[in-house]
C-alpha cells in the first residue's frame, strides 16, 4: 500500500509541478524561494503518503500541503516584505519584468492568508469553487463567502490606491 501511495504522489507532483510552483511563487515573488517550497511540500507529500487514507483525495492533499508550506514560509521571520525587497533592489528583474501590475500584487498580499489563498485558487489556478473548499478543508458557501469578501477588499484597496494616484 505504502509503495502504491508514494506511486500516486510521485505522479501527483510531477504532473502538477507547475502549479504548486505558480502557487509558491504567488506568495513570495522569488523564483529560488519558491522552489524550495515546492521541494519542501514535495519531501513532506511523499515521507506522509503512508497516511493517505483515500488515494482519489491524494491530489486535493498534495496540494493542501503546498498551500501549508507557503503559509509557513510567510511565518518565517526573516521574509522581506515587498517594499524591503525593493530598497534591497532584490529581485530587479522580477520586478521589471514581471512586476507590471504592482497595485494588485500589493493588494492581494495584503489579504489575510484564507482570502488570498481563495483568490489565487480562483483567480491564478482556475480552480473550481468546489475543489477549493475541499483543499482549504472549508464547505462551499465559506469559500464563496471569503471569496467576495476578498475580491470587496481588492476593490476597496485598488480603488484606493487609483484615488491616491490622482491626488500625486
Amino acid at each position: 500500500k505504502n509503495q502504491k501511495n508514494k506511486g500516486i504522489i510521485e505522479q501527483i507532483i510531477l504532473k502538477n509541478y507547475n502549479q504548486y510552483y505558480r502557487l509558491a511563487y504567488n506568495y513570495v515573488h522569488n523564483e529560488a524561494d519558491a522552489c524550495d517550497i515546492v521541494q519542501s511540500g514535495a519531501c513532506k507529500a511523499l515521507r506522509s503518503c503512508n497516511t493517505i487514507k483515500k488515494p482519489e483525495y491524494a491530489e486535493t492533499w498534495v496540494y493542501r500541503i503546498m498551500l501549508n508550506e507557503c503559509y509557513g514560509y510567510l511565518r518565517r521571520p526573516d521574509m522581506l516584505s515587498y517594499e524591503e525587497m525593493q530598497e534591497k533592489g532584490a529581485e530587479t528583474a522580477y520586478m521589471e519584468d514581471m512586476y507590471l501590475n504592482v497595485d494588485l500584487q500589493r493588494a492581494i498580499d495584503s489579504l489575510p492568508n484564507k482570502e488570498r489563498a481563495i483568490i489565487v485558487m480562483r483567480y491564478f489556478e482556475d480552480k473550481k469553487l468546489e475543489e477549493i473548499a475541499d483543499i482549504v478543508e472549508e464547505n462551499v458557501n465559506t469559500v464563496k463567502t471569503r471569496l467576495y469578501r476578498g475580491m470587496g477588499r481588492l476593490r476597496t484597496l485598488l480603488s484606493e490606491s487609483n484615488d491616491m494616484k490622482k491626488i500625486k
